[in-house]
């Protein structure tokens, strides 16, 4: 895995390289795939290039399985590690092996959240694409990224959107054609438009959580480097013995890390800090949390449609924004409470804002970003259907 990450280092940091490696790989491909038979039913899931089994690829994986057509599909999931999914009954393949590209080659439909090409571009032209994205845009995002002019998905058959401000940011900087933008909100989060009591009163008791305390998610998303370290850690600058002592009375603080990041360093868990990261469900989180603590994350955007309050913890915004580039709107302007630079802020916001009126700046900030949802899964799932039934190419 070493050998990997050093190899993708290489690539980000080394334009010329990424280059010549995306064009000698896709031709090679596309050659290859002149001799791989595609195969009508069967079709291909990766979830965040195969860390996890979850997000919107999941939900649309797991709706096949209930539905009557589903049952003539054959299904394949790809992993970094397939031994650590047994949940996963269907074939499971290893990620980034010979094995993984011929099964795109052979797949009529792929279904991603990230990429299924490995940063190439050989798809086969009766192959159908859906890529549900993870998020919302916050950070900029592909070729708006530093020097980048490599992304290029006009191959994509359809890539959902939440909103209406994302229209011209994929097109744009994803080069996605606009007629194949999917106006349906993310799969993954149907479930939070359809919240009910009793599912809150059962995940606060499948996760412990004290009655008449209330909770907090704190998530924060990852940092880049230029290390090749596989595991990224994260070290926010917070001291949790203070947090535990102003808020413990009435609060449980769940702390989940990235996916990229894979750990927080100098957290230690105990009944008031609670490990929210190794489990696959977040949005188990999002519906018991009554409030959410993140910083550049999409999963802010997630969290709105809840409409609890939101606090921006960007300790590092300037740091972030020097090494990465702005944002596709004003943190400090947009997101409800702004951005909170210090711990001391954000504990003063927990404790002494005005609930109600949090509420209502959610709503409005919801209102502006996210317009579709509810039926996402549906509604990506009728559109694989419909393109495996009439044979859709491009």
């Amino acid at each position: 895995m070493n050998l990997k990450r050093r190899f993708e280092h290489i690539l980000k940091h080394h334009s010329w390289f990424l280059l010549c490696f995306m064009k000698i790989g896709s031709s090679f491909f596309r050659f290859v795939g002149l001799f791989v038979k595609t195969d009508p039913n069967l079709i291909l899931f990766t979830s965040f290039s195969g860390k996890s089994y979850n997000d919107s690829p999941r939900a649309i994986y797991e709706y096949f399985q209930t539905i009557p057509e589903g049952k003539k599909f054959k299904y394949v999931w790809a992993f970094e590690h397939p031994e650590k999914f047994p949940e996963v009954t269907c074939k499971k393949i290893k990620i980034d092996t010979w094995q993984y590209f011929i099964t795109t080659l052979r797949a009529k439909c792929w279904v991603t959240s990230v990429n299924i090409e490995r940063g190439l571009k050989y798809k086969k032209k009766g192959t159908f694409y859906l890529n549900t994205w993870h998020g919302p845009a916050i950070n900029l995002m592909g070729n708006a990224v530093g020097c980048r002019k490599d992304f290029c998905w006009d191959h994509i058959d359809r890539f959902c959107i939440s909103g209406n401000y994302e229209r011209s940011i994929i097109e744009r900087d994803f080069c996605v054609r606009p007629a194949n933008l999917l106006p349906s909100g993310l799969p993954r989060n149907d479930e939070l438009y359809h919240v009910t009591s009793e599912k809150i009163q059962n995940l606060r008791a499948k996760y412990n959580v004290p009655a008449g305390k209330k909770v907090i998610l704190y998530a924060p998303t990852w940092r880049e480097n230029d290390s090749i370290c596989t595991d990224n850690p994260l070290i926010p600058p917070i001291n949790l013995q203070k947090w535990q002592e102003k808020l413990s009375s009435n609060y449980v603080l769940f702390v989940r890390a990235h996916v990229n990041t894979r750990k927080l360093l100098n957290v230690k868990y105990n009944d008031f800090v609670r490990n929210a990261s190794d489990t696959p469900f977040v949005n188990d989180f999002l519906l018991i949390s009554d409030f959410l603590i993140s910083d550049y994350s999409s999963i802010i955007m997630d969290f709105s449609i809840l409409e609890r309050p939101i606090v921006c913890f960007g300790y590092d915004y300037e740091q972030y924004v020097q090494a990465r580039g702005n944002f596709y709107f004003d943190l400090d302007q947009e997101i409800p409470s702004g951005i909170c630079r210090t711990e001391e802020a954000v504990l003063n916001y927990i404790l002494h804002c005005d609930y109600a009126k949090e509420v209502e700046k959610v709503k409005l900030f919801k209102n502006a970003h996210i317009e579709f949802g509810a039926q996402a899964t549906q509604r990506c799932v009728g559109e694989i259907l419909n393109a495996l039934r009439e044979g859709e190419t491009r």
